[in-house]
Formats: structure tokens, sequence, C-alpha cells
């Protein structure tokens, strides 16, 4: 087994980790997360930066065990089978693992290399969540994206074949996008054995491309919706959360972890962390960020505490998103009653079907899904 820490295990409550890797071949239109072209200097430079930023984390904590791991990006198949041996080792040497702890990897067609699976199923990976966003060709080519659909598939088999778990991302709401086309991308993941997808309308944010210049003939993103959410379910997929589909029990502990408001660890350029109170995000900036750490100064931009009337606002909202729901006695018991009556006056009026009926708990239904942000406005405080 390739450099896996055995040690034995501090006694300390697990947590999850966000590794952020910032570099993508190039940038698609729409997408506002932080990401660079890289050189190969910046890429060794990245990896050493990182690795200081861990040593903050080991020196004012003890050894942290990690239930979930997820190091997305960017792209983070555009590190090479050497720099993900040396991020391997950096890992293992900063933090302990359960031994049934979840470590994801994000992926993308085209960058993707059997070298890549070969490691990570060596390493601790269990599951790899594969950007495909269509396999219709007209639509990768308007979101520009550096994959086909050949490409897609040829990845999606690789998963598999390494016997990894594969998850895929979707993206519906396309300039010019099809119905039909949106169908037969789902049937095809489908047979591709995907057990996870994530499905995205696009949204057009703030200082992108798409955000500053539209495009043209935008699909309306409700029958697409609609229909994943019938098809799915018909396939054996359940809805766990707005935007999640899985077969039972493949759900991505990962994001549970952040929709319960468990406490996570996040590292690299605009990674976002929280404790359970307090949360914070680094600076979206690769050069700033190596900066920062050089001279022996963490990497934080912002922080904020979160609590009362604030936190159980933020933490309804993110159960919301899922299929359990708010667990009443819980919220009751974190909050007191008049919280719990404030929440529950929130909520009256809207329409039963909206609910789905879960005794001890507040929880949406498929069409309470569909208008998630209309709910979610009512509860702020």
């Amino acid at each position: 087994m390739r450099r896996r820490n055995n040690t034995r295990l501090e006694p300390t409550s697990p947590v999850s980790l966000y590794v952020h890797i910032p570099f993508c071949r190039s940038k698609c239109p729409y997408c506002a997360f932080y990401s660079v072209i890289p050189t190969p200097v910046e890429v060794t430079a990245f990896l050493e930066a990182l690795e200081g930023e861990i040593g903050f984390l080991s020196k004012s904590s003890d050894r942290p065990l990690l239930r979930t791991a997820y190091i997305g990006g960017g792209t983070p198949t555009l590190l090479s089978p050497a720099d993900w041996e040396r991020l391997i080792t950096v890992l293992e040497s900063a933090f302990s693992f359960l031994p049934t702890a979840e470590v994801t990897v994000e992926a993308n067609p085209g960058s993707l290399a059997r070298e890549h699976l070969a490691l990570w199923k060596d390493w601790r990976v269990s599951r790899v969540s594969l950007g495909v966003q269509s396999l219709q060709d007209e639509d990768l080519l308007a979101m520009g994206r550096p994959h086909d659909s050949r490409q897609a598939l040829e990845s999606m088999a690789e998963i598999k074949g390494k016997g990894l778990s594969l998850s895929v991302d979707l993206l519906f709401g396309l300039p010019a996008q099809k119905l039909q086309g949106w169908s037969d991308t789902l049937r095809r993941v489908l047979d591709e054995g995907a057990e996870h997808l994530s499905i995205y309308e696009l949204t057009l944010e703030d200082g992108t491309p798409w955000g500053s210049h539209p495009p043209r003939d935008l699909a309306a993103g409700y029958p697409f919706y609609r229909w994943a959410q019938y098809y799915l379910e018909k396939k054996g997929l359940l809805q766990y959360e707005i935007a999640s589909f899985s077969k039972p029990r493949r759900w991505c502990r990962h994001n549970v972890a952040y929709w319960s408001g468990a406490p996570f660890l996040g590292i690299g350029p605009s990674a976002w962390g929280y404790d359970g109170t307090v949360r914070t995000g680094n600076v979206a900036d690769l050069e700033r960020y190596r900066w920062l750490i050089e001279k022996g100064i963490r990497p934080t931009l912002f922080s904020e505490r979160l609590e009362g009337k604030r936190r159980a606002f933020e933490l309804s909202v993110l159960a919301l998103r899922t299929r359990w729901g708010i667990r009443i006695q819980e919220y009751r018991r974190l909050w007191g009653d008049q919280m719990l009556k404030d929440l529950q006056d929130s909520l009256e009026g809207l329409p039963p079907c909206l609910f789905r009926k879960a005794p001890g708990r507040i929880a949406l239904s498929k069409q309470g899904m569909r208008v998630g942000n209309t709910i979610w406005e009512r509860l702020v405080p």
C-alpha cells in the first residue's frame, strides 16, 4: 500500500477535509470557482505552500482524524502522477484516517489518466467525481469544455474498471439544450455504472464571462430537473439532496457532513473551513496564498462566528436541502421551544404537498425541492 499511515489513532473527534487544487486546463465561461492555468513551476510551488498550510494545523491542534476527505478544484487530474505521489505523502504525514474513511477525488475527462486511477486505487480513494456535464457534444462545445462525449465515456469505463465508485456531475439549463439530449445523457451515465449523480442548473455568476454576457437561448431548467427526479427514481436512485441522487446508501458522506453542519477543514487557495462555530475562508489568489505561507502567516482572508438565530437559520436551510430534513426534537434541544415555534411559524401556510410525511421531522417532498429557494427565504431571521 502506497505510503499509507497505519499508526495508532489519537483519541480525537473525526472531521472532514477539503483540499482545493486551483488548476484548470482552461477556464469555463460559467465557472466561478477559483482556478488558474498552471505552469510546472506553479504546481511545485503550490504543493510546497499546501504543505506549509498543513503545518499550521499541526501546530494548533492534535493530529486530525478524518472521516471523509474530498480533493477538488479546479482540476485535480492536472497534477501529474509524481505530483500526486507528493500530495499523498503530505496528507498521510499530517492526517489520520478512519478505517472506513470515504476519500473522493474530482476528475475531468481529457486529463484523467490510467496512472491516476492506479495510484488512487493503491492509496485510499473510494470514489471519483467525474465532471462530465453532458454527453451531447453540442452542449460540451457550447460550454467550452475541453473534452467530448467519447472521452467522457472512456473515463467512466476506466473508473469502473478500477473498481472505484463513480459519481457524475451534470449541468442543465444550457444554451439551446434539448430535453431529449438530457434524457439520453442520464440514461447513458447510468448505463456506464454511475452510482451517484450531482445535477446542477446553470447559474450565471458575477465575475464570469457568461455572467457579464449571458448566452442566448438558455433552456428553462424546470422541465430538466423534473424529468431527472422522475427518471432517476424510476431507475432506483434516491434523491437525498436538492441536487444529488444516489443508489441506496451510496450518497456522498463528505457532502452529507457539510449539510449536517459537521466540522470540516479546508486547505488550499479559496478553501473554506468550519469548526462548528467559526467559518473561515482562505485567500482566492495563488500568489498571495504562497506569499502569506512563506511569511509564516495563515492564508485566512475571512472569518465569522455563527451564533444564535443566524446559526440556527443556516443549519435549518442545510438540513432542508436533504431528504432527512430537520429533526424536530434535536432542533428543540439545540435552540429551545421559542425558536422551534419561530421556525414552524415561518413555514406556516405553505402547501402541504411541499413536505414529505416524515414523523418527527420537517422534510421537503420532491415538489418542495423544486421550489427550495422560495421556502428557504421564509427562514431568513
